[in-house]
Formats: structure tokens, C-alpha cells, sequence
């Protein structure tokens, strides 16, 4: 049944593109009763390999700021492990809200991006040219420590927050921040499930029905993306993490 049911879950995630981490947790917990240290493990460890694919497909069509991301995800690393060591500590129903929490705010922001996004361009002065030099480094590490703390704390990926650093901080053009943010997540979800392997929370049966579920459903999913409207499509990229955010934080 958990096989299956992450097949169904992959593909509404292949079909709306977002958002899959906060919705795998919900119905890991929610759904088949899976501990939420579990949980966050497994969403992280499967966040790895999603992301190495979506990375690699985006540097490929040149779609990637490799200096920018490397430096960021190099702050990730670190951060992740000390998210993953903090929640490691904290009980259990405490954890379930905090990430149903981190998934609605998520879902708020991409409320914003899609549905008011002159808004957010006039209130958002973002940069019209790539940050670099010694301000890249100063402003790169402690955002790829927060962005990793977050994500190995929470098991989220975090990319709503990261793509609007990556614009507005660090001057990276719309359609790159989408395969930068990706690099960005790489090694802040290796590390993260790393930290969760490590302290004995990475169930490999469930984390590998779950992958194989989610990479089965998503390409299926994905292929019916471009049939759908754009207003039913914009809708369930912010349903998604609503309705999973809000079960996890019902229930938690």
C-alpha cells in the first residue's frame, strides 16, 4: 500500500512540480503511522536523488549558476547537519508542527509568486546583476546555513525560500534560480539524510518503496502536465503543500 500510494503522490507531484517533500512527510505520518524523525529522513534521502536529476537536467540546458550554488550549498551542508542534530532532540508532536507550519509558510510564498507577482516584483528590488566577489561569500554561506538548517530540521526543501534569495540577493535570472536552487538542494538533502542515517532514524525499506513510488508516479505525473490549464495547474502547485501542511498540523 505504501508503494502505491507514493506512485498516486508522485504523480500529483510530476503533475504540479512542487512541494513533494511537505506532502510525502504528511502521508508517511498521517497516512501509515511512519515516526516523524522517519519521515523527515526518508523525504530528505529521496530529495537527493530527485534533485540530482532536476540539477543535471538544468546545467545541461545551461540553466545553472554553478559558482553561486556551490557556495550556498556549501553553507547548506553545514547547516543541514546541525537541523538534522536539533531535531534529532525535540519530541516528537513538536516537530510535526513546526514542519507543518514551515510547509504552509511555503505554500503562502508560492501563493504570492503565482497569483500576485507584480506585487512581489515592486515590493522586491531584486538585482539586475549577478552578485560577486567577496559579498557572494558573505551573503552565500549564512544563507545556505539557514536554508540548510531549515531543511535538515524540517525535511523540507525550502526552494520558495531560496529561489527569492537567489533573485533578489544574488541577481539570478527567474529561469536559472529554478536549476540553481536544485544544485543548491543537493548536498543540503544529502547531508541532511545523512545526519538522519547516522543518528538511526533512516528506515531504508520505507525510504526505498518511497523513492522507487515517487520516481514511478512523478514521470507519469510530468507527462500530463502540459495538457492541464493554466489556472488548474497554478492552483494545485499552492493546494498541494496547503492541504499537506494543514493535515500535518491537524494531526500532529
Amino acid at each position: 500500500m505504501l508503494f502505491i500510494s507514493m506512485i498516486l503522490l508522485g504523480a500529483v507531484i510530476g503533475f504540479v512540480g512542487a512541494g513533494g517533500a511537505g506532502v510525502t512527510i504528511t502521508l508517511l505520518t498521517v497516512g501509515f503511522g511512519v515516526p516523524i524523525h522517519t519521515a523527515l529522513a526518508v523525504a530528505l534521502a529521496s530529495m537527493t536523488f530527485t534533485m540530482l536529476s532536476g540539477a543535471y537536467s538544468h546545467f545541461r540546458e545551461h540553466e545553472v549558476v554553478v559558482k553561486v550554488g556551490a557556495i550556498i550549498g556549501g553553507g547548506g551542508v553545514a547547516g543541514a547537519l546541525l537541523g538534522a542534530a536539533v531535531s534529532d532532540h525535540m519530541p516528537s508532536d513538536d516537530l510535526s508542527f513546526m514542519t507543518g507550519l514551515m510547509i504552509l509558510s511555503s505554500a503562502l510564498i508560492l501563493y504570492v509568486k503565482l497569483y500576485h507577482a507584480d506585487w512581489l516584483n515592486h515590493h522586491l528590488h531584486g538585482r539586475r546583476t549577478l552578485l560577486t566577489g567577496r559579498k557572494l561569500y558573505i551573503y552565500g554561506i549564512p544563507t545556505g546555513i539557514v536554508s540548510g538548517f531549515l531543511a535538515g530540521a524540517f525535511g523540507i526543501g525550502a526552494a520558495a525560500y531560496i529561489q527569492i534569495a537567489l533573485m533578489v540577493i544574488f541577481g539570478v535570472p527567474l529561469l536559472q534560480s529554478i536549476g540553481t536552487c536544485m544544485m543548491i538542494i543537493l548536498p543540503i538533502s544529502a547531508s541532511g539524510g545523512l545526519g538522519y542515517l547516522v543518528s538511526g532514524h533512516l528506515d531504508m525499506w520505507i525510504f526505498l518503496q518511497t523513492l522507487a513510488g515517487l520516481t514511478v508516479g512523478a514521470w507519469i505525473g510530468a507527462k500530463m502536465t502540459h495538457l492541464a490549464p493554466l489556472p488548474l495547474l497554478k492552483a494545485s502547485i499552492v493546494a498541494l503543500p496547503t492541504i499537506g501542511g494543514g493535515i500535518m498540523m491537524l494531526f500532529h
